[in-house]
C-alpha cells in the first residue's frame, strides 16, 4: 500500500480545482490579463489596512474571543442593521477565518457521512468538494438556463429531496451565473425547507453586488427568528480583503457556544489586530463598496456590449455578483477552451466544467478590475472568437 493509498478515501478524491489549473498554466505569461479568479485588482483600502496596523503595533497579537472580538461582532449588528433594516444582537455572530470557513463549519454542524446536501448548479465549486470532504453527498439541482436567461424551479428541489437531506445551500447572488433569487423564489425554497424540516445555509456574500435597486432579496426578508437558516459570509469582496481571510456566521444566539466550540477546533479564532481592520471596513466602507458596485456595473456593460456584438457569445447580463458566465458557439469543452485563450488571446477565464453540471458549455470571467483592462480583454476574447 503506497502512502496515498492509506489516506481516507474523501481526502483521496477531492479534486484539482478547474479554476487553478488554468491559473497555473498561465499565470506568468507576460501582459496575460487575469480574468479567472473571483477578486477584483485593487488592494485593501488604507482605511482599513490602517486600522489593522494600528491594532499590530498595540500588542493585539494575544489569543483572543474564539467567536470574534465584541467590537466586531457588534460592527456586523450595526451593518446588517443599515442595510437589511434589521435588528439583531451581537450574540447572532460569529467570526471565522474566512467565507469558506464559514461554509465548512455550517456543514460541519448540520450533515455527517452519508447525509445529503443540495445545492444549485452551476456552482463556485468549494462548497461540493468541502461537503464530499466531510463525508456528506453533494446533490447537484441545475437552475434552469433559456432565453429568459438563469432561474431556479424549487419543484427540482423537492424531487432532488430525499429522506437524509438535511440542508439545501443557496447561494445568490450566484457564482458564476450572476442569477439573483427574487423574493418569491426565496420564499418557495424556505416554505419548502420548513415543510420538510430542512436547513438552508444561506450564501449571500453578493447580496450588495446588485444591479437592481439597492441590494439583493435576502432570505431575511422572509424568515423569522426561529428558522433554520445559517447565514454564511465574507470580507473579501466588498471590501477588497481577499486575502485576509476572515468571514462570519448568523446564526440563531442558542448556537453560538456550538459554532464557538467547532471555531477552537479548526482555526481557534482570528486574529485580533486583523479584526479591526473588519471593523473599519464595516463601519467606514459603505462609500468604499458603493463605488466598486457601480465600476463593477460599468464593465459588466462594456464587456456584455462588446462581447454581444461578436455574434458568437450567448449569455444572460448578470444581475448580480461580478461574472460573466459566457459560452461561444461551437465550443463545447471550456477546459480546452480555456487553455487555447490563454495561448490565443492572453486572457485568463476559468473554464465552466470547474462549476458543475449545467456549465460544462460556458466560461467565466470576473469583470471586476479596471476598465481599460476589460476593454482590451474583450476586444482580444471578441478577435479569438471570430478565428474558431
Amino acid at each position: 500500500m503506497t502512502l496515498i493509498d492509506s489516506l481516507r478515501a474523501e481526502a483521496r478524491a477531492a479534486p484539482e480545482s478547474g479554476i487553478v489549473a488554468v491559473v497555473n498554466y498561465g499565470r506568468l505569461r507576460e501582459g496575460l490579463i487575469p480574468l479567472w479568479a473571483g477578486e477584483g485588482d485593487l488592494p485593501t483600502p488604507a482605511f482599513i489596512s490602517d486600522a489593522a496596523a494600528r491594532g499590530l503595533s498595540n500588542g493585539e497579537t494575544f489569543y483572543t474571543w474564539q467567536k470574534g472580538i465584541p467590537d466586531l461582532r457588534q460592527a456586523l449588528a450595526r451593518y446588517y442593521a443599515r442595510h437589511f433594516a434589521r435588528t439583531f444582537p451581537e450574540e447572532q455572530f460569529i467570526v471565522t477565518g474566512s467565507g469558506m470557513h464559514a461554509i465548512q463549519l455550517a456543514l460541519d454542524a448540520l450533515a455527517g457521512a452519508g447525509d445529503e446536501v443540495i445545492y444549485l448548479s452551476p456552482a463556485w465549486p468549494n462548497f461540493d468538494a468541502a461537503a464530499a470532504i466531510s463525508g456528506a453527498v453533494p446533490v447537484p439541482v441545475t437552475l434552469d438556463n433559456s432565453g429568459n436567461g438563469w432561474s431556479c424551479d424549487v419543484e427540482k428541489i423537492a424531487a432532488a429531496i430525499t429522506p437524509r437531506t438535511r440542508a439545501l445551500f443557496i447561494n445568490t447572488p450566484s457564482n458564476p451565473t450572476g442569477w439573483t433569487a427574487d423574493r418569491e423564489t426565496l420564499q418557495a425554497i424556505l416554505d419548502l425547507a420548513r415543510a420538510k424540516n430542512l436547513w438552508i445555509i444561506a450564501d449571500e456574500i453578493y447580496s450588495l453586488f446588485h444591479y437592481g435597486h439597492g441590494r439583493a432579496p435576502s432570505f431575511l426578508d422572509i424568515a423569522t427568528a426561529e428558522d433554520r437558516i445559517l447565514f454564511v459570509n465574507s470580507f473579501s469582496k466588498n471590501w477588497a480583503m481577499t486575502g485576509w481571510r476572515v468571514g462570519w456566521i448568523k446564526t440563531h444566539p442558542s448556537l453560538q457556544q456550538v459554532f464557538e466550540n467547532l471555531i477552537q477546533y479548526s482555526n481557534s479564532g482570528v486574529a485580533q489586530f486583523m479584526q479591526r481592520g473588519a471593523i473599519a471596513a464595516l463601519d467606514e466602507g459603505d462609500g468604499f463598496v458603493a463605488e466598486q458596485v457601480e465600476r463593477a456595473r460599468k464593465a459588466r456593460d462594456l464587456i456584455c456590449g462588446i462581447l454581444g456584438a461578436t455574434g458568437r457569445a450567448r449569455f444572460t447580463v448578470p444581475q448580480g455578483a461580478f461574472y460573466l458566465f459566457f459560452a461561444v458557439d461551437g465550443i463545447t469543452d471550456s477546459r480546452a477552451a480555456a487553455f487555447e485563450i490563454v495561448d490565443k488571446a492572453n486572457v485568463g477565464l476559468a473554464p465552466g466544467t470547474a462549476f458543475g453540471p449545467g456549465g460544462e458549455a460556458f466560461l467565466r470571467l470576473c469583470f471586476h478590475r479596471r476598465l481599460d483592462q476589460i476593454e482590451e480583454a474583450a476586444h482580444r476574447l471578441a478577435k479569438w472568437m471570430k478565428s474558431v
